[in-house]
């Protein structure tokens, strides 16, 4: 079986590297040299019975995983272990992002089955904790809510005491629609991520807002005081300490408990190039800040991922 997302088959309807980013406002700027990856940044390809197990499951149930889809350096790991990043509504951004490897196109219509596939995966797979995101879905009325409300909805149902930790998009201008609709079936973690100091949003996240993230975030929080809050930045494209740690402070300023922080990785010499690799003594300062500062849970290393090892993450918050 190939190891390989779908979509990377069919590059007319899903844009990659140049197509993708060639209609981005801040064009990405190649630099003279390639930093060369230092030995911490070190990925196992994916293999293994276990990993081709997950992969036949999900195609069988018309599903996506992020972790193939954002060529995840711990796609491996987590599909050995049994556990994946449900990506619904599709396999295609209406975003973007030069950062993201996730394609861009013309979205299909949610598929309304996705629900129960998903929840008949969860099952299948005997997950305790199950991590749901999507693509931006900007073409939305609500911004894809009531398709996360329907598949938290039908987990529960098959799988009463499974976890659900979603991961949203920023519902850009539709917090009034989408967050009553989140209210009224509510998750067990809600994530949303960062990604980056805002002077650098124009550059690494256009069509996104820094502040109606925290707005999310902070409104979440004021409906649904019971639920964590959870947030993730990437590293190494050009952000200063300083910067870091004034995100953090605004991050807790809105109710968000919960940090991840990793490397970012360039997934072609399309995306935004890599400015630093930051060293593993630096993310262990940046969780000894974090955790100075007033975070419940931190997790920060190179290859942490926003939703790496979400299940013992959450351990210390739930």
């Amino acid at each position: 079986m190939k190891l390989t997302a779908p979509s990377r088959s069919t590059p007319d309807t899903h844009q990659r590297n140049a197509d993708k980013l060639s209609r981005i406002p801040i064009r990405v700027e190649k630099p003279d040299s390639v930093l060369r990856k230092p030995d911490w940044i070190r990925v196992k390809l994916p293999s293994g019975d276990k990993v081709n197990q997950i992969k036949q499951t999900l195609r069988e149930n018309r599903l996506h995983t992020v972790c193939e889809e954002a060529a995840c350096p711990n796609l491996s790991e987590c599909f050995g272990h049994g556990t994946a990043t449900f990506m619904i509504m599709g396999d295609l951004c209406t975003r973007r992002c030069p950062f993201c490897d996730v394609a861009h196109g013309r979205p299909l219509p949610p598929d309304q089955d996705e629900p129960a596939n998903l929840a008949k995966t969860v099952a299948a797979l005997a997950l305790k904790y199950v991590v749901v995101t999507s693509v931006n879905r900007d073409d939305l009325r609500d911004g894809g809510a009531g398709h996360f409300a329907a598949c938290i909805a039908a987990i529960r149902r098959d799988s009463p005491h499974t976890t659900v930790e979603i991961l949203t998009p920023d519902f850009r201008g539709r917090l009034a629609v989408a967050l009553p609709i989140l209210q009224a079936q509510p998750c067990d973690v809600f994530n949303h991520n960062l990604e980056t100091v805002p002077r650098l949003y124009p550059e690494a996240r256009p069509g996104a807002d820094y502040h109606c993230s925290l707005q999310l975030l902070q409104e979440h929080k004021r409906l649904l005081p019971q639920v964590p809050t959870k947030s993730g930045l990437m590293l190494g494209i050009g952000e200063s300490e300083a910067e870091v740690v004034e995100v953090l402070q605004d991050l807790l300023a809105h109710g968000c408990s919960m940090l991840t922080i990793g490397q970012y990785l360039q997934p072609s010499k399309a995306h935004l190039a890599v400015k630093e690799y930051v060293h593993p003594e630096q993310f262990r300062r940046y969780a000894e800040i974090a955790y100075r500062l007033g975070f419940a849970q931190v997790a920060s290393a190179p290859l942490v991922r926003s939703s790496y090892h979400a299940d013992l993450q959450a351990a210390k918050v739930i």
